[in-house]
């Protein structure tokens, strides 16, 4: 067992360290700002996504109000870097901190709550935090978001004011996230996740501490989540209400219908379709949000499942033949 983790863990660090050379490489084959901005934003929209498949894929936990702590780690790193100006490593693992004590007291409440219930006190959360920044307005700006910019100072001779250390800083971040990620889902923890998710109640005949399970798993969500609102903040130098509005939980959900539950990739495949239609639709139409409900409603009855998890299923079966 031993020998298969290792294996499996060293295969991924391969694939990774792979992954992250070509992103690297990119600015350098195809020198388009654009598509650089597009590959940060993938990269704090997959990481967000990815952390709520945890949830949904992997535990059977649908949450509506994960944008939450997307929203908590775009406004405490910006409230930090403007407040104190301190290092922005020490800014990152304080915000990763607030992240992971407000999931352990959200997940206290929620994971105990059967599907339905849990789904919307979640929401029920993500609201109130969405309130709080309305309201506050001489911390959070209000609804015109935290305004000034966010001071990036310097540190180790990296300066993430420029797009050519941002850049790679958030590739090393969506590559090392994702990796952590996967160790966490192939790890046993993943797969008593995994069985808590498909039968609760054996589990806890087997001795299994469901709710503790799960509330593991609901921390590791939020902190990865957080961990996307740090990238985004970073990238429009600012936070804004949108980060903690219901509608970012809903982006989330649509882009892992989309990429796919079943694989540990779908995420980040929905990300890119989503952020591909965004900019495509918002082009060519005015109606926006009807058009990409069309177009989502044609992936989730044509395929039913998520294009990663069809393309995997397809591939498994030509390989039987």
């Amino acid at each position: 067992m031993r020998t298969r983790v290792r294996r499996t863990l060293a295969l991924d660090i391969a694939v990774g360290a792979a992954a992250l050379l070509v992103l690297v490489l990119v600015p350098v084959m195809f020198p388009s700002r654009a598509l650089v901005d597009f590959i940060i934003r993938g990269s704090a929209l997959a990481l967000f996504a990815t952390s709520l498949n945890l949830l949904v894929g992997y535990g059977g936990m649908v949450s509506f109000g994960h944008g939450m702590f997307f929203g908590l780690g775009a406004y405490s790193f910006g409230l930090l870097m403007q407040g104190t100006g301190m290092p922005i490593p020490l800014a990152f693992v304080l915000t990763i901190a607030a992240a992971a004590a407000v999931a352990l007291v959200v997940g206290l409440v929620c994971v105990r709550l059967s599907e339905i219930y849990f789904a919307f006190i979640t929401l029920a959360f993500q609201m109130f935090l969405h309130s709080l920044i309305i309201l506050w307005v001489p911390l959070t700006g209000g609804d015109q978001g935290l305004r000034g910019g966010i001071p990036r100072p310097p540190f180790l001779g990296i300066d993430l004011s420029r797009q050519s250390a941002l850049y790679p800083t958030c590739c090393v971040l969506l590559v090392a996230g994702l990796l952590l990620m996967r160790q966490v889902v192939e790890s046993p923890f993943g797969y008593t996740l995994r069985m808590v998710r498909d039968n609760p109640l054996r589990a806890r005949y087997v001795g299994v501490p469901v709710d503790r399970i799960r509330l593991i798993a609901f921390v590791i969500a939020g902190v990865f989540a957080a961990v996307g609102g740090v990238i985004m903040s970073l990238f429009v130098s600012g936070a804004y209400p949108d980060f903690a509005y219901w509608t970012m939980s809903g982006d989330g959900i649509f882009i892992i219908m989309l990429g796919g539950l079943g694989t540990f990739l779908g995420p980040t495949v929905g990300t890119a379709i989503l952020m591909l239609l965004n900019d495509v639709v918002t082009r060519f139409t005015e109606y926006y949000g009807l058009t990409l409900g069309i177009i989502i409603l044609l992936f989730a009855l044509g395929l039913r499942r998520g294009l990663l998890d069809v393309v995997v299923d397809q591939w498994t079966r030509r390989l039987k033949i």
